[in-house]
């Protein structure tokens, strides 16, 4: 195991397909897993913060937890070892918060993360929502997010070894 995408919709089964598959590689390896979460939640309060917790409790307690909204790529180098699998947590909430932050930069932040899957050490799980097969929504915002989206889903799609879309808890792979 190297690199993988999971793709899926809200509540697809994403995040316990690549905890199971974490916990098979440590199982094997006795290596470490760490969890890189992008959400934000500065609040504490409200549905995010349920689903933050919800993830949270249905992880396994010893695995390590780095929170960064942003500068994904920095992050995966920082923490990248042979001996630790990192799942992150999402793309799509990181997108979120690089695309709409006030001194936006988009595209290059997914530049550098394309650029560091080649310097990572150890394997990657990545977790991302599958937004493209839903009604287009309006407002040109919305628009751009979605289609830089599926624009960053086909970029590490082309580069990772493994793609698996999530569909009602059930895995297809898609790249193996």
């Amino acid at each position: 195991m190297s690199q993988q995408l999971i793709l899926g919709g809200a509540r697809s089964g994403k995040s316990r397909l690549a905890q199971t598959r974490a916990q098979q590689w440590q199982t094997q390896t006795g290596g470490e897993v760490m969890v890189i979460a992008t959400a934000e939640n500065h609040s504490g309060e409200g549905s995010m913060a349920a689903r933050i917790a919800h993830h949270q409790a249905n992880r396994p307690a010893h695995w390590l937890t780095v929170e960064t909204s942003r500068d994904l790529a920095a992050a995966l180098l920082e923490n990248s070892r042979v001996d630790r699998l990192i799942v992150v947590d999402c793309l799509t909430l990181w997108l979120a918060n690089e695309m709409f932050a006030d001194n936006s930069s988009w595209p290059h932040p997914k530049q550098a993360l394309l650029e560091a899957l080649a310097q990572l050490n150890g394997p990657v799980i990545f977790i991302g929502n599958e937004l493209g097969q839903a009604v287009v929504p309006l407002g040109q915002d919305n628009r751009n997010f979605v289609d830089e989206c599926g624009w960053l889903h086909q970029a590490l799609a082309q580069r990772v070894n493994q793609v698996t879309l999530t569909v009602a808890g059930l895995p297809v792979e898609l790249k193996r």
